[in-house]
């Protein structure tokens, strides 16, 4: 029989770039992450709070650490630009978490509705694999390289209103299965990780009474979500020990997909 082999449980030291991580489930992401020792890129689209969530991983007195960068990432000049000067910055790039998004309801009866379209897909389809793609010879220097991509349960089903986000995260999961084949054979894993209700910016605008009726009826544990119980799966899926996942698709979401009555 075989010894045990022991499977490292730690990214401390590890470089990883996190997209929209001045809010929500990206800052959530970052947070753990430099606390767990890493070296964090806080990229999102407003430079000042990007160095806010910088300022409080510095206060919170992590053993890792955060910089800021502003980051468009419907601009594929602004990823490659971005990109190169983080992995100039901190001499590598062994993680990347693409969370970015936003909602913007969209009827698809409306002319408004290709104002929708565009803007959405570029954001949660389109910069996945511009990050990816800029980021890629970085990953094949790295040790134990991991791509986390932030779909939704809109991924695996579908809301009303809602067609141009549903269309982008179904997109994320075929983006994530076909890079997890084209890579595999590089060590790189592509995994997809499909939150379900999070208290987010998101669904701020959405009333506690509404929250509460919504998670009674639709979720298994009849709650939503804080943004750290995501940060957490996506941390176990960019750890070395994670050797062996790839293309996985992972709903946190309460039991809300498994749930039919």
């Amino acid at each position: 029989m075989e010894s045990y082999q022991p499977l490292s449980r730690s990214i401390a030291g590890k470089k990883a770039i996190v997209t929209g991580a001045a809010s929500g489930m990206g800052r959530a992401t970052a947070h753990l992450f430099a606390s767990e020792g890493a070296t964090v890129a806080i990229t999102d689209l407003d430079q000042a709070r990007c160095d806010a969530v910088v300022q409080e991983i510095a206060a919170a007195g992590y053993s890792g650490s955060a910089e800021a960068w502003a980051l468009d990432v419907s601009n594929p000049d602004i990823i490659k630009a971005v990109v190169a000067d983080i992995a100039n910055s901190f001499g590598a790039i062994d993680i990347l978490v693409n969370n970015a998004g936003f909602a913007i309801p969209a009827d698809v009866a409306e002319e408004s509705y290709e104002d929708s379209w565009e803007p959405t897909l570029s954001v949660m389809l389109a910069a996945h694999q511009r990050m990816i793609r800029a980021a890629l010879p970085h990953l094949r220097e790295a040790e134990h390289p991991r791509i986390v991509n932030i779909a939704s349960t809109e991924g695996l089903g579908a809301s009303p209103g809602n067609s141009p986000y549903v269309a982008a995260k179904h997109g994320v999961i075929g983006l994530t299965k076909g890079l997890a084949v084209d890579l595999g054979r590089e060590g790189i894993t592509v995994n997809c990780i499909c939150p379900g209700p999070i208290r987010t910016g998101i669904t701020d605008a959405i009333s506690e009474e509404h929250k509460t009726i919504y998670a009674k009826r639709r979720v298994a544990l009849r709650r939503y979500a804080i943004p750290e119980e995501v940060a957490h799966m996506t941390l176990s899926c960019v750890l070395p020990a994670a050797s062996f996942l790839t293309g996985a698709i992972i709903p946190v979401d309460g039991g809300l997909t498994i749930k039919n009555a």
